[in-house]
């Protein structure tokens, strides 16, 4: 399974960016996939994440209305949306998906490189 996050850089709070994830290495979409961040000295904690369908999402507190995620099965491709920006958002973002196919349990087991949101203030 690989997993390319691209779509990071440096913004002024209240911006907008749109992270990218391709896919490959499996059927698309019969997963889950998510989006993680790690701040520096923190813990990875999931941002965000949609069902294989695409019907279900979820996120966490500090990004809801925020944040989208969405994903383009034909595509192999998962997005995350991000307006509103804050310098709290500052982190290296990580696209994600489960282990076992139609795992809603946001049990993350597979993630790539990551990409770097650098919200100033």
């Amino acid at each position: 399974v690989q997993l390319q996050a691209s779509g990071g850089g440096l913004v002024q709070a209240g911006g907008s960016l749109r992270l990218s994830c391709a896919a490959s290495g499996r059927t698309f979409s019969k997963y889950a996939m998510g989006w993680l961040r790690q701040a520096p000295g923190k813990e990875r904690d999931v941002v965000a994440a949609i069902s294989w369908t695409g019907v279900g999402t979820y996120y966490a507190d500090s990004v809801k209305g925020r944040f989208t995620i969405s994903r383009d099965n034909a595509k192999n491709m998962v997005y995350l949306t991000m307006n509103s920006l804050k310098p709290e958002d500052t982190a290296v973002y990580y696209c994600a998906s489960p282990q076992h196919d139609y795992d809603s349990t946001l049990d993350f087991y597979y993630w790539g490189q990551g990409t770097l949101v650098t919200v100033s203030s």
